[in-house]
């Protein structure tokens, strides 16, 4: 039995990619090449990332500058944990003046050795998403965070989504999710939303398999569940570099064509900078 989401399948399905905007010459070199591999698979915009407390500002405006200059759709993700109003009006402007027009507004993460959380003129992202309205009315599109295994660092499953709903009653207008490997995780997710009258796209975030030691760094830190099976795997493979990423691309494939199956509104590829996986994975599903 293929599971139906009512609510998502009535979105048109939308595809992007994800960057982190490189710290060198060399990196913005292959970057490009990169992005010019993934953009003959039409995403429908580039996303790119956003340093703990602005500590990649400058890096995330250039790239995404590049990307419109290239004739392509881009959206910054802009955090504000730490951060003025005034930094944050300065920041829209620029965007605005650059004809930027999609934003990913986030939290963001909490610089190491940084005070607390009310460091600063907001405390969470639904603070941003209001005062992005406030400011700009409809100017932008903005997006924001989802979390089918629940943010890390909150309470309980009700708080977490109690959260996220502020955020959409906020002005957000679409979700991106934290990346999983259980789609039961997202299906379940979607039910809650539906019954607190949630009613926007929220697009599944995808994480391609290419390093284990990574990946599992990455999901301790951000709470994704990495399945027993597939860690058990993943570990046996060792330095076996081809295996794993043959198995890496069967299981996203898999979780993909389940997502898009029972209806999801499209999909978000973290990338990591990397084309080939993505692409790989892309064309397995036929899109």
């Amino acid at each position: 039995m293929v599971y139906k989401m009512e609510t998502q399948k009535q979105f048109p399905q939308t595809f992007s990619f994800e960057f982190f905007p490189p710290r060198t010459a060399e990196g913005v070199s292959k970057l490009k090449a990169v992005r010019k591999k993934l953009s003959l698979l039409q995403p429908k915009y580039f996303s790119v990332t956003f340093g703990a407390g602005g500590s990649t500002q400058q890096g995330t405006l250039d790239t995404v500058v590049d990307i419109q200059k290239a004739g392509f759709a881009a959206a910054p993700h802009i955090s504000c944990i730490g951060t003025s109003k005034q930094t944050i009006t300065e920041l829209l402007k620029t965007y605005k003046d650059n004809g930027i027009k999609h934003l990913v507004a986030l939290r963001g993460d909490i610089p190491s050795g940084a005070g607390n959380l009310s460091d600063g003129d907001f405390t969470y992202a639904n603070e941003l998403v209001t005062f992005i309205r406030e400011q700009h009315n409809d100017d932008f599109y903005i997006e924001v965070a989802a979390y089918p295994e629940f943010h890390p660092q909150s309470l309980n499953a009700k708080v977490d989504l109690d959260n996220f709903k502020r955020k959409v009653d906020a002005g957000a207008d679409s979700a991106l999710t934290q990346y999983f490997f259980n789609p039961d995780a997202y299906f379940r997710f979607i039910d809650d939303c539906e019954k607190r009258n949630i009613n926007i796209p929220i697009v599944p975030g995808i994480m391609p398999i290419t390093n284990y030691t990574q990946l599992a760094r990455f999901s301790d830190m951000c709470g994704a569940e990495i399945p027993r099976w597939i860690r058990k795997r993943l570990e046996n493979f060792a330095d076996d570099k081809e295996s794993l990423k043959a198995f890496g691309e069967d299981v996203i494939t898999e979780l993909c064509h389940k997502l898009l199956e029972a209806g999801s509104p499209g999909l978000h590829f973290y990338t990591l900078n990397q084309a080939d996986t993505s692409t790989a994975i892309w064309n397995n599903l036929g899109l």
